[in-house]
């Protein structure tokens, strides 16, 4: 494999999925649908439409991923007041963490859903007649 093969494609954001080829490759639809059918649930899987589709898939994990962040953000406005009664004071420290480290993950997530429903749409429209 020469240099070229090594380099990294610039057009790729920091938020690009290290599994999903670059946009232009052969493979570019396929390792994106694979890689977002792990980002949403499992029953995604049986409709044929979104493995036809890869765009359609790509916009229903960018859905799915923007309530994920907003269900974390809810939980962390309203937990202390929800489990106050309920859970020790390190406990709730811990809740509001893991919340806080979800939201965190959610955003990535979302963002790299993002990245790749934005290839999707920028190659369909240019084999579109």
């Amino acid at each position: 494999m020469g240099m070229l093969g090594c380099m990294p494609d610039p057009s790729l954001t920091p938020d690009w999925p290290a599994s999903v080829h670059p946009p232009g490759s052969d493979s570019f639809e396929q390792t994106a649908l694979e890689w977002l059918f792990d980002h949403v649930p499992a029953d995604y899987r049986l409709h044929g439409v979104l493995r036809r589709h890869p765009v359609a898939l790509s916009r229903l994990a960018r859905q799915y991923a923007s309530a994920a962040l907003e269900a974390a953000r809810e939980g962390y406005r309203t937990a202390r007041v929800d489990l106050r009664d309920h859970l020790p004071p390190h406990a709730l420290d811990q809740v509001m963490n893991a919340y806080l480290e979800e939201g965190r993950r959610a955003a990535g997530s979302l963002r790299s859903i993002e990245a790749v429903d934005g290839a999707l749409r920028t190659a369909g429209n240019e084999t579109a007649p």
